[in-house]
């Protein structure tokens, strides 16, 4: 079942064509890799999808994304309740500078979710149990956010987007800063994740999307040359430039 339909999707920054004529399903409780050359548009997809993209001066979209049925774009829909439902982690892990309890609760009470602390306190150890950090912190709660190791920020991050209750996560090459043993943490979490919510990940590492994915989607230029299961993708593709790119000939 498709939870996210991208059509005729055009994105642009001013004067460039970002993102040019996208098709893309996105089944529901799936894993979806992006991969593509730097600057072929798979982060710019991925900001698409909840609309991040509007902050940025200059851009403009035609075309649709609907999210169950919805399109995003269309002048009715509440931004805000789109990105509570629609979670973005990014490159760099971004705790904010306040405590780990804090940082989990921020989207409860920001988007007035919650505000009995009973309640909020059973949504932070759920959350954190989640993505595997509650054994370890559960008695630093109080403690600053950016005391944890870069691997714990991110999961902490993932847990702060959890909390909120989304249907999607995206997220944009969230092992980029992180040593080998921390990104093999995290991709197992996003393996445990699958079952619950659509996610969307973009990277660099074709290795990673094999790992994790069910479908890949390889994207260049601002196109989607190809979209497919993750093994065909890998072993049996039917672009030549997508051959080309799994093979290491150029990327």
């Amino acid at each position: 079942m498709s939870k996210i339909e991208v059509k005729k999707f055009n994105l642009y920054y001013s004067d460039f064509h970002a993102l040019k004529d996208i098709d893309i399903n996105i089944e529901e409780n799936r894993v979806t890799a992006m991969i593509g050359p730097s600057g072929c548009g798979k982060s710019s997809l991925l900001r698409s999808i909840n609309r991040i993209n509007d902050m940025v001066e200059g851009a403009c979209t035609s075309g649709r994304i609907c999210i169950s049925g919805q399109n995003i774009y269309d002048e009715k829909v509440d931004v805000g309740f789109l990105r509570k439902n629609v979670g973005m982690v990014f490159q760099r892990p971004n705790p904010f500078p306040i405590s780990i309890y804090e940082n989990v609760a921020f989207g409860l009470k920001v988007n007035r979710i919650a505000s009995n602390k009973n309640v909020i306190d059973g949504v932070v150890e759920k959350s954190l149990k989640a993505v595997l950090l509650w054994d370890d912190i559960k008695d630093k709660l109080r403690k600053s956010a950016l005391s944890l190791t870069l691997e714990q920020q991110q999961r902490l991050c993932i847990a702060r987007v959890l909390a909120v209750a989304p249907n999607i996560i995206l997220l944009d090459e969230p092992c980029s800063a992180l040593d080998p043993v921390a990104t093999v943490k995290v991709e197992e979490l996003i393996i445990q994740l699958k079952d619950k919510y659509t996610i969307v990940i973009v990277t660099h590492n074709m290795q990673q999307a094999a790992r994790v994915s069910h479908d890949t989607a390889f994207m260049l230029l601002g196109k989607l040359i190809e979209f497919d299961k993750t093994e065909k993708i890998f072993t049996n593709p039917s672009k030549k430039e997508t051959s080309d790119y799994v093979t290491g000939r150029f990327g």
